[in-house]
């Protein structure tokens, strides 16, 4: 019987995941809040973007699966105030509305000092702007169009055991971690229509993965080679599925998933 375990939002693209007792899901959008904001690259020669900038793909920001460093920093959204620290150490506060130009400046100057993987899709770089708002109109995920995505626990469990070191869930970067199901149980549920809490859902696809997964969470250092180790056991690179929310409802942790 699987049933909601923990659920997680991103606020701003590829930082860090926040938790939640519950959440609302939306019709065609997901949960309002998840990826609302994003680091966008200012190319030289190229306009700067407005402040609202409808969805893109991912090579148009900066995220972890190029720039792992960024997982060094724990970045903690509170209503508007954006908090960014390091080791409980506050390197920034400011507003996600009215310093806009001080969060930019602040991961333009941190972005320096890194280095992108080698398959960073946009390794240059680039003055940082943070696009989208708080009123739950933008969403930048990976994908388009947009969704949620799925991992059971039992798929991470027996990840851990292959490797042989505890694999956290926060380098899958999933909104639903579920628990009650057979470990890659999630893969036969694509085309399936699903009762999440009030809410309807409809599993579209696995989830092909990035070297992110290989990025340890706390320190960005990539220390797990979860990509080979997926290809050599289990014949892919994918955990975890997306779904597209059908109808609206509320969400708890604790509630059932059951099939329609």
């Amino acid at each position: 019987m699987a049933r909601v375990k923990q659920i997680f939002t991103y606020p701003i693209k590829g930082l860090t995941p926040q938790t939640h007792d519950r959440a609302q899901l939306e019709r065609d959008w997901g949960i309002p809040g998840d990826r609302a904001f994003a680091l966008m690259f200012v190319d030289p020669g190229k306009p700067e973007p407005e402040m609202t900038v409808q969805w893109l793909s991912k090579g148009h920001f900066a995220m972890q699966n190029d720039w792992p460093g960024l997982a060094a920093l724990n970045c903690r959204r509170d209503r508007e105030i954006l908090t960014v620290s390091i080791e409980g150490n506050p390197l920034l506060v400011a507003s996600l509305e009215d310093e806009r130009d001080r969060i930019g400046q602040f991961f333009t100057g941190y972005l320096a000092g890194l280095t992108p993987t080698p398959e960073a899709r946009h390794p240059q770089k680039s003055p940082l702007k943070l696009v989208g708002n708080s009123n739950g109109k933008t969403r930048y995920p990976d994908r388009h169009p947009v969704h949620i995505s799925i991992l059971s626990q039992a798929t991470l469990d027996a990840l851990s055991e292959a490797c042989g070191k505890s694999v956290d869930v926060r380098r899958f970067r999933p909104n639903l971690l579920v628990d009650g199901v057979e470990a890659w149980e999630e893969f036969n549920w694509v085309g399936k229509t699903w009762q999440l809490g009030e809410a309807k859902i409809e599993i579209s696809a696995r989830i092909g993965r990035c070297p992110n997964i290989e990025v340890d969470p706390e320190t960005g250092d990539r220390d797990l080679g979860l990509l080979s180790l997926l290809k050599d056991r289990y014949g892919h690179c994918q955990t975890g599925v997306l779904a597209k929310v059908l109808t609206s409802g509320d969400l708890t942790v604790g509630d059932r998933l059951k099939a329609l």
